[in-house]
């Protein structure tokens, strides 16, 4: 998928909800590197519940290290013929891989210009590949930045029924300890994105 992003312009607080959707969409798409997990280190969170999520996140990252948390990320997402958590939408939402939830999304892909980044072999409805559309969608990476309903007609129909299912095994595996925060973060924030939608207009429950 492009990455030029049109963010001059975007409103700040677009802009750090599409930042927070591409963090999550690196740590769920591949076992961070060295400079990722720096980056949670250095972390700090608040209060809120999304904050103090973060401020999890920051403190398992600041006791472990790249070699751990690949560990981790394989007994999780890969496994030896499976892992422990299937990311991907057309499972949470049918029980099967490449069923019709992939073949809606594929069809709004088409519909709203984003193309499968070249060489990606996963199919387009895993979790990490639906957060960096929902960035993209916001700066602009597939033409102008999509409009509000846009985004959260996008939301409804590919995020909203099944992602905060997958967060919530995420955080509560039996293997995750770095792992379990990242899927509070995602959980937290889908929550307020969900909250945010209904209040600009419906999304479906």
């Amino acid at each position: 998928m492009p990455k030029q992003d049109a963010s001059i312009g975007i409103a700040e607080e677009d802009v750090l909800r599409a930042d927070l959707y591409d963090f999550l969409a690196a740590l769920l798409v591949r076992p961070p590197s060295a400079p990722l997990i720096e980056r949670c280190r250095a972390l700090g969170g608040d209060d809120t519940d999304l904050g103090q999520a973060i401020g999890a996140l920051a403190a398992v990252a600041g006791s472990t290290g790249e070699k751990a948390v690949s560990r981790e990320y394989h007994r999780l997402f890969i496994g030896i013929g499976r892992g422990e958590l299937v990311p991907y939408a057309s499972y949470y939402m049918t029980g099967f891989l490449n069923e019709k939830p992939l073949a809606v999304l594929r069809g709004d892909m088409a519909r709203l210009g984003i193309e499968r980044s070249l060489g990606t072999r996963e199919p387009e409805d895993n979790i990490a590949s639906l957060f960096e559309m929902m960035a993209g969608l916001i700066l602009g990476r597939f033409g102008d930045p999509a409009r509000l309903d846009v985004q959260r007609d996008f939301f409804a129909r590919h995020i909203a029924p099944w992602a905060g299912h997958f967060l919530t095994d995420l955080e509560g595996a039996k293997g995750s300890l770095f792992y379990a925060p990242v899927g509070a973060i995602g959980r937290r924030f889908l929550e307020i994105e969900k909250e945010a939608f209904r209040l600009a207009g419906d999304v479906p429950a």
